[in-house]
């Protein structure tokens, strides 16, 4: 019985001391798993949720109109008399009636109209923010692991030279080289430090983004980031076509459906305007008591049922009218103004982030050849050292050379991955949604090609 007891208590001991490692464990996200986390609890969403809400609340309001309403009203009033008189001093009276909307002239379908498209407009508005938010991550993430690898390939260069250094300096004691060597190869590791000290900085700043964007609050006195990020900078082979990004956009771009609901609302409100110079009729039912001053008339306490319908009609308002009818015209114009600029900025930025696309795809391909050529170079200046037909120099430059090739290659793989996140929101889709057309296998295979070719190699030379 004792050694159950021991097994339950040792096993609840271990179970507890678990849950605690799950709870302190710093989370782990892929790129998919932060823009979920973004979308969640992002402020930007979480504004323009709210703003949805409130449109919601403003078409049950609208609506209104339509639904009898229930009024109740009371008065209660004593008089004091200067002389006298026969009449009773208090007055008193209360009612409850149900009013109900005969004709109001189009008022009411104007608004409901206007609240349903107010609330299309807050949805497609909250669209617009979650695709940029997306697209922020997806940004702020390849910066993160741009800076992740461009701290390798530095850390590496930083281990060549200590190297290149030691080796100096063995070889200055054994005489076999001057000073001039030895400074040489410090000078450069000098030099290479500082990249290597602000790719660190980059990183955690890289971080403080995605945390902004996650819409997490730092700890005081903190600048070290709650979570952790998986994967690695890789090329993503999409090639869209230019025409068919041009026409997804122009439909499908949430932006340009909000101004389009922008005009609609302002036709919507004209009609509104239109309606204070027609009559307004409702009908009223309800229960009243009240008194009775004049005791020659009847008796102090009376009630009854009462019926009414009610009408009234703006015959003329001093323009006030015309005048709103023409601020609301003036609206809608600069609404449809809106609206073709609109068009044409989302048209600017899907060509501009299809020319980046293109622009990064040549210029990696570029540093991909010219990486191979900098390694080979670097193992050539090597050998040319050793066999005495070549110069401390000349490695050093080589060496340089390799970071400089590998870094603007890793830089060209952000920058595609960049542009397909711009053109993704461009789009308005995801960006593995942006591969509209099969390819053939020549171009899948090419495509295949420069994937392997994108990979950071493991070592600085290889």
């Amino acid at each position: 019985m004792r050694r159950q007891r021991s097994s339950l208590l040792l096993i609840l001991i271990l179970a507890l001391a678990l849950t605690g490692a799950l709870q302190g464990a710093t989370p782990d996200y892929s790129i998919e798993d932060a823009v979920t986390r973004a979308q969640a609890q992002n402020p930007d969403i979480a504004i323009a949720r709210k703003k949805v809400q409130a449109a919601r609340g403003g078409l049950i309001e609208a609506r209104s109109g339509y639904l009898p309403s229930v009024v109740s009203s009371g008065l209660l009033r004593e008089r004091q008399h200067q002389s006298d008189s026969r009449l009773r001093d208090e007055d008193y009276s209360a009612n409850v009636k149900v009013v109900q909307n005969i004709y109001t002239g189009g008022a009411v379908s104007s608004q409901v109209a206007i609240a349903r498209l107010n609330l299309e407009k807050q949805e497609y508005e909250y669209q617009a923010v979650a695709n940029r938010v997306s697209m922020d991550v997806r940004i702020a993430f390849n910066e993160l692991l741009l800076n992740r690898a461009r701290i390798r390939v530095h850390e590496q260069s930083v281990s060549v030279l200590q190297e290149e250094v030691k080796t100096q300096q063995e070889r200055l004691g054994a005489g076999m080289v001057g000073q001039l060597n030895v400074s040489r190869a410090e000078v450069t590791l000098a030099n290479e430090q500082p990249e290597l000290i602000d790719a660190q900085t980059q990183l955690q700043n890289s971080y403080l983004r995605l945390s902004e964007l996650f819409g997490m609050d730092l700890k005081s006195q903190s600048v070290h980031a709650q979570f952790e990020v998986t994967g690695q900078l890789q090329y993503q082979a999409r090639h869209p076509d230019l025409n068919e990004c041009l026409a997804r956009a122009d439909v499908d771009r949430p932006e340009i459906k909000a101004r389009q609901r922008d005009v609609e609302i302002e036709e919507a409100q004209e009609k509104l305007d239109r309606s204070a110079l027609r009559p307004w009729v409702d009908f009223s039912s309800g229960y009243e008591l009240y008194n009775e001053r004049d005791p020659l008339i009847g008796h102090e306490f009376n009630h009854g049922y009462v019926l009414g319908l009610n009408a009234h009609w703006h015959i003329f308002d001093g323009f006030a009218t015309k005048g709103r009818v023409i601020a609301t015209r003036a609206r809608r114009d600069a609404g449809t103004q809106t609206l073709d600029a609109t068009r044409r900025s989302v048209a600017s930025e899907v060509r501009s982030a299809f020319l980046d696309l293109e622009q990064s795809d040549r210029v990696l391909e570029a540093e991909t050849k010219n990486v191979q050529t900098a390694d080979e170079s670097l193992e050539i200046a090597k050998g040319n050292l050793s066999a005495g037909l070549g110069t401390q120099l000349d490695v050093l430059q080589a060496a340089s050379d390799v970071t400089r090739t590998r870094t603007t290659r890793l830089s060209a793989i952000y920058l595609h991955n960049v542009a397909l996140a711009r053109l993704a929101r461009a789009c308005a889709v995801e960006p593995d949604a942006l591969e509209f057309k099969p390819k053939n296998t020549g171009e899948t295979k090419e495509a295949n090609k420069i994937v392997d070719l994108a990979m950071p190699p493991a070592k600085l030379t290889r």
